[in-house]
């Protein structure tokens, strides 16, 4: 068994992810010594530039966890299965939850000073009418599929790690992210993609979301281990974006017209209900079905002051990462050899 030490090393189990990848980044750039967790099968070009040390393995793999961590002194986790459209969500708990205990496991034997946990906005309440905050109880309801009760899950299990058995952790509750380094790229990205070559039509009409750039929410978490409080939640999120305006300004950015059409409320439900009908006929899963659609539109507007409070966050105008978004997309596609 290996020997518990104080250390300084940060490892990032999920470094190969947007998110964890900006982490890496922002952390390998102010000095620190990095160590990242990775599958083999892992894509690790949002990486690949770093000087960073590498350890292989998965979260359900108890002793390469604890290698890991050995001798570090902050864990941040950015591991998450994100398919919200599976119509059996089984992978997502076994993902969320399950590996996640795994993690935790090894965590509270390695003597760390702080585990920053990758939560959602999805696991903050509606509310009755007007910005919600981290003390808004979760209360989707009916409303919640499979994806949000496994982060709702996720996110209580570490809270209860950190009230029970002692794990300094801090849960950062994250919207939706945009910027340079999407390479897979997110859902979300592959919008603001769309939308920058001409190839978005469509917007919602109506609707917005919680939207914040890719390093502000990096750096959010960075902040977090030097300032976060135990077993306390932040809300990370620039601001609650109507569609319109998101599509419109990767548009404007690439020089290319807006979206035209909006899609009322009422008929993006009905893809959804469409959707899910035909997932269920083809035996299929499919990207737009009734959750989907609903995270589309349910979330409320969030009040993101006690980051700003307690961690000094300072997010940047969204505007400046969609930008960079758009840049990168378009570098993107000049590089992509013809044919492609």
């Amino acid at each position: 068994m290996l020997q518990v030490v104080a250390g300084t090393d940060k490892l990032v189990m999920g470094a190969s992810g947007f998110l964890g990848s900006q982490v890496t980044r922002q952390l390998v750039e102010r000095g620190d010594t990095v160590r990242v967790m990775l599958r083999r099968s892992s894509s690790t070009r949002g990486i690949d530039d770093l000087p960073v040390r590498r350890y292989y393995g998965d979260i359900f793999d108890d002793a390469a966890l604890a290698e890991a961590m050995h001798g570090c002194d902050v864990v941040f986790y950015c591991v998450v299965d994100t398919r919200a459209h599976l119509r059996d969500p089984a992978p997502l708990y076994r993902t969320n939850v399950e590996g996640l205990r795994h993690v935790l496991d090894a965590a509270v034997t390695a003597d760390l000073r702080r585990f920053v946990f990758t939560s959602t906005i999805g696991t903050v309440g509606l509310g009755t009418g007007g910005p919600v905050d981290e003390d808004t109880a979760f209360d989707w309801g009916a409303k919640a599929g499979g994806y949000i009760r496994s982060r709702v899950m996720a996110e209580n299990l570490v809270l209860d790690y950190s009230r029970q058995r002692g794990l300094p952790a801090v849960a950062l509750c994250v919207a939706n992210t945009y910027g340079a380094g999407d390479w897979q790229p997110t859902p979300h990205g592959s919008l603001v993609a769309a939308a920058a070559a001409g190839k978005l039509p469509f917007y919602l009409r109506g609707m917005a979301t919680e939207v914040v750039g890719i390093t502000d929410a990096a750096r959010a978490l960075v902040l977090a281990a030097d300032h976060g409080r135990v077993g306390q939640r932040y809300i990370i999120s620039e601001r609650y974006l109507p569609y319109r305006d998101l599509y419109e300004s990767a548009a404007r950015a690439a020089g290319r017209q807006a979206p035209r059409w909006g899609i009322p409320k009422p008929v993006l439900r009905g893809i959804g209900i469409a959707g899910g009908i035909a997932g269920a006929l083809t035996h299929r899963d499919l990207p737009l079905n009734p959750t989907t659609v609903r995270l589309m539109h349910v979330m409320a507007p969030m009040d993101h002051r006690k980051a700003v409070r307690e961690l000094g966050w300072q997010p940047r105008d969204v505007h400046e990462s969609i930008r960079e978004a758009v840049e990168f997309f378009a570098g993107r596609r000049r590089d992509r050899p013809a044919g492609a």
